[in-house]
């Protein structure tokens, strides 16, 4: 297994001319000299510093080393491995296309400068720039992940009837290093441009099982559920269920410790996502449609698929006591759940005033930041649920 960061004393050698390929390496610190042996002598082709990639044109033609790399200095490398840019490439990623294309002039313009026919090539263009920082950002996940370092939040849902915390809602979140906090939405869309979001996803699956686990040891009654987004892609994943299943059997916990989460979107596959309710059914796993209202939401699929839960965009509830629409809407949606057979959680409630009115309607289960703010397991071991947080 290729080691994902790596690092080079003054000196020595990253990879030497004539050699076949497997990486290409982002430099996150330090200096690699390229150099090559022209006419019999040593001849400099380049000099890259931290943010650059070195080794990418023979990834990508699939052909020996060019050139000899050598670290200048003390070095600390990210590797690309040759499949991530041939996932990328076969996609025709556009700011894989931007970086191929800027890498391709400064590697013809290096070739031709030493040949005496143009000056040497520029630097990165905004948009090359743009796309290195992308990649980077990539392989820093890729090692957040592989060293544990992302992290999950857990905020809870509130059975509106019998007041008291039914179950959890997995929120996954990222410290970074050097930026501090990033949002899901950067990085769980950058996850989805490529297959990183299966592991990903079965990171989050894990700890959920573990922290559902440490919850019911720590006598939490009734047993809550943690219900668990995935995406597009992940459906699209094979055995997907069948891992699930093991890992909660695994954790010896009951099949509806964990819920599944489905953002109904314009790249679902609908036919896909019957089949893997179904699927979930017989196992056991309760399968909500989350964010409905927003975007994409179709009537003509949702009587189609089963949905257990359905939960509503808090875009409705922020409004619904000033705009007799909004209410409306929320009053019709869980009109339609209880007509589905399906139970209704009314997302983005802050106010006494606002999860009064949801009693009012009959809804079963509220979340927001009245209920509770998403916490780390330790937190929420630490300081249990109080109901005066409802007043």
């Amino acid at each position: 297994m290729t080691k994902l960061r790596i690092r080079l004393a003054r000196g020595e050698v990253l990879f030497r001319e004539g050699e076949e390929p497997g990486t290409a390496f982002l430099i996150e610190s330090g200096e690699i000299e390229v150099r090559t042996r022209q006419r019999g002598r040593d001849v400099i082709l380049s000099v890259l510093g931290p943010g650059e990639l070195v080794g990418e044109m023979a990834v990508i033609d699939e052909s020996p080393r060019t050139a000899t790399a050598r670290a200048l200095d003390d070095c600390v490398l990210f590797a690309i491995d040759r499949h991530q840019i041939a996932e990328r490439l076969a996609a025709t990623d556009p700011i894989i296309r931007s970086l191929l294309e800027g890498q391709l002039k400064r590697y013809r313009g290096a070739l031709a400068a030493l040949q005496g026919k143009q000056a040497a090539p520029d630097a990165l263009s905004a948009s090359e720039r743009l796309g290195i920082s992308r990649i980077r950002l990539e392989a820093q996940l890729r090692e957040a992940l592989a060293e544990g370092q992302l992290e999950l939040s857990l905020q809870p849902l509130l059975d509106v009837p019998l007041g008291r915390i039914a179950g959890y809602e997995a929120l996954v979140r990222w410290d970074h290093p050097e930026r501090g906090p990033i949002s899901a939405a950067e990085f769980v869309a950058l996850a989805e441009e490529t297959s990183l979001i299966v592991p990903v996803g079965e990171y989050v699956i894990d700890t959920a099982c573990l922290a559902i686990a440490r919850l019911v040891d720590a006598g939490a009654d009734p047993s809550p559920f943690v219900a668990v987004n995935v995406s597009a892609r992940q459906l699209a994943h094979p055995g997907l269920i069948e891992r699930i299943v093991a890992r909660v059997d695994a954790a010896g916990l009951p099949r509806g410790s964990l819920k599944l989460e489905i953002t109904e979107s314009g790249v679902l596959d609908y036919g896909l996502a019957a089949g893997l309710i179904e699927l979930c059914h017989r196992h056991g796993i309760r399968v909500a449609l989350d964010d409905f209202g927003t975007g994409y939401a179709n009537l003509c699929h949702l009587h189609r698929l089963p949905f257990d839960t359905i939960k509503v965009d808090q875009s409705f509830s922020h409004d619904m006591l000033d705009s007799p629409r909004a209410m409306a809407i929320v009053e019709s949606a869980v009109h339609l759940g209880r007509a589905l057979g399906a139970e209704i959680v009314v997302e983005g409630i802050e106010t006494p005033a606002q999860l009064q009115a949801l009693r009012e309607l009959g809804c079963r289960y509220a979340q927001g930041y009245l209920v509770g703010r998403p916490q780390t397991l330790a937190q929420l071991l630490a300081n249990p649920w109080d109901p005066a947080s409802l007043v």
